[in-house]
């Protein structure tokens, strides 16, 4: 309902449309609206930006978790375990504006870190007003937001595999690593390629409401990508047609590189989603 319903409308990524005359009135014009933004001087930056900023979260949150499902699975301490989860888990349900918020609060130019700078006599650093900084700021921030929710998955598989082959491989001298790279890292790959297909699949779709609570005058140039461009142009612009084309444009790049590394995947790991 909520996702294949409204596909009839991408028609009017075609069409120049006018809501008073509805999607059969409104005309067609083909093309138009993707050429509009192809020779537009928004779309090179637009989608180096987005790009950017999606290849650095996906490089920088995808082996997080695996790695702190690791570093709890070896945890001896059932406290600090339990403890850690609870701490690494608690950010992914503070919702995004509220986080967005928080950050304000502890990396603006008067935030606690700031202030906390200026105690050792150090010069503030402008986390939100450098505009080269707000990548690192938007990556990071959601590695530490989703880093515990994310691991849950890969904690579930560790603890499936069969404790007598960790036995086995304590009694033959093997260390921790050897254990990790020879008996987890084999059980939870299948789990981590598919997450890493899907995670392929939304390169472009990094969401809008973080980049653009995080956005502001100073960074522009840095966090403004194709959803927060679409949302301008077709809610505040009300140019409806050449915003469904570029979300349009968007999806259909997810969809290739979904399709292109599963195929990668099939030939080199023999696991994929289709």
């Amino acid at each position: 309902m909520f996702d294949y319903l409204p596909m009839y409308g991408i028609q009017i990524a075609f069409k120049n449309f006018k809501p008073a005359l509805g999607f059969a009135g409104s005309q067609w014009v083909g093309l138009k609206y993707f050429k509009v933004f192809f020779e537009s001087y928004h779309f090179i930056a637009l989608l180096r930006n987005t790009l950017l900023l999606s290849f650095y979260a996906l490089a920088a949150g995808f082996p997080v978790p695996i790695l702190l499902a690791f570093l709890l699975n070896y945890t001896q301490s059932v406290k600090l375990k339990k403890v850690t989860q609870m701490v690494t888990y608690a950010p992914h349900f503070i919702s995004t504006v509220v986080f967005c918020g928080m950050l304000f609060v502890l990396l603006g130019t008067d935030g606690i870190y700031n202030q906390i700078l200026g105690v050792f006599g150090i010069k503030p650093i402008g986390f939100m007003t450098k505009a080269v900084n707000f990548r690192h700021v938007y990556v990071w921030s959601g590695v530490i937001q989703q880093m515990g929710w994310n691991s849950i998955i890969y904690i579930a598989v560790l603890t499936s595999v069969d404790p007598a082959t960790h036995e086995a491989a304590i009694l033959d001298g093997a260390s921790k690593l050897q254990r990790i790279i020879h008996i987890d890292w084999p059980a939870i790959m299948p789990t981590a390629v598919m997450l890493l297909i899907l995670s392929a699949g939304r390169i472009m779709s990094l969401g809008f409401e973080k980049a653009f609570l995080l956005q502001n005058s100073l960074n522009l140039d840095y966090s403004e990508i194709i959803e927060t461009y679409v949302y301008k142009i077709g809610i505040q612009s009300g140019q409806l047609s050449l915003s469904a084309a570029v979300g349009l444009f968007n999806n259909l790049i997810n969809f290739t590189l979904l399709l292109s590394v599963n195929k990668l995947s099939k030939r080199l790991t023999k696991v994929g989603i289709i």
